[in-house]
């Protein structure tokens, strides 16, 4: 067989750049080490000329945020005939947009901390103040605040005090226009990971457990080396873990994903597994989550990518 040519597309222009950067280097080098032939491109205004003029046998997209997970480059991709690794463009709308995949989800009666979804005008226009208010009678306190897309828990909060949301909602707002608030679930936050690099179904990885120090899983706790402990698998009972790789595999299957996925969970107090969200380009850097699950199975990152890349070629070009 010829030597297979891949580009690893990172960085991009989303909040998530430097995360990109470290998941595409990682990859690349990863890949290099079974013999592919890695071209590592930034997602920027020479992209589509590359394709077209230096075409690969397969695209692995390693964008975290905006263009890369909310289904932009896969539409640029699938126009122009691109084999890539990963989830077709309507699914990734789909799962990018946090409170739509929550409702698709809730009616397959999986479950999902409650929640409610407000954009930025609904502030302005009724009042601030009023608005929390409500917010606090209907999901109570704690609640966690995030942004209603994007991913790293940039401008997300645990808001334990109502004196605390409007500068939380300030923080919010800074990612984005809508804000998505839950009703905060205490327990185990587990990550499962999905990939289906071999056979006819998809398989779920060893659940990781999250064992945070600072007690919120935010942006420094998921990228800074020493500040999380993972614990892979999950120190939970068997029928936990096969729960959550069950449901992991559900939301993969409902949402219409492909080639890998990501879930993050928590498991509350009577062991029940609530879906946070689920993600379509899990983080590669070496403090990310879908790699430690990787070696907990026994395989190397590079081996189960090189998989993934043929079974993208085989695939083709395709729409689905």
């Amino acid at each position: 067989m010829n030597q297979r040519t891949v580009a690893v597309l990172t960085g991009g222009l989303s909040h998530e750049r430097e995360v990109s950067l470290r998941s595409g280097r990682r990859l690349a080098a990863a890949l290099r080490a079974t013999g592919i032939d890695v071209h590592e491109w930034d997602a920027d205004s020479s992209l589509i000329e590359r394709l077209r003029f230096d075409r690969p046998d397969a695209v692995v997209i390693a964008l975290h945020g905006g263009e890369g997970e909310n289904g932009a480059i896969q539409a640029v991709l699938e126009l122009l005939g691109v084999s890539f690794v990963g989830t077709p463009a309507p699914a990734c709308r789909r799962a990018w947009d946090k409170p739509t995949a929550k409702a698709e989800l809730a009616r397959a009666g999986l479950d999902t901390p409650d929640w409610i979804v407000l954009p930025h005008s609904t502030f302005r226009e009724l009042g601030a103040r009023a608005v929390l208010n409500a917010m606090v009678e209907r999901l109570g306190l704690p609640l966690m605040l995030k942004p209603d897309q994007g991913g790293s828990a940039l401008g997300a909060q645990v808001v334990t005090d109502a004196d605390e949301l409007p500068a939380a909602m300030v923080s919010c707002l800074a990612y984005a226009d809508t804000v998505l608030a839950e009703r905060f679930v205490d327990g185990i936050e587990v990550a499962v990971s999905v990939v289906h690099d071999g056979g006819t179904e998809p398989r779920a990885l060893p659940p990781v457990e999250v064992d945070m120090q600072s007690g919120f899983y935010d942006y420094t706790a998921r990228y800074t080396q020493g500040a999380t402990k993972f614990h892979c698998p999950a120190r939970l009972d068997r029928a936990v873990l096969d729960r959550l790789e069950e449901t992991a595999l559900t939301a993969h299957r409902l949402l219409g994903l492909r080639d890998l996925s990501r879930m993050d969970a928590v498991v509350d107090a009577e062991g029940r597994v609530q879906i946070l969200e689920v993600n379509v380009s899990p983080g590669l850097t070496d403090t990310s989550l879908l790699p430690t699950a990787v070696a907990a199975a026994g395989m190397e990152l590079g081996e189960l990518f090189a998989a993934l890349v043929e079974r993208a070629i085989r695939r083709g070009g395709c729409f689905t």
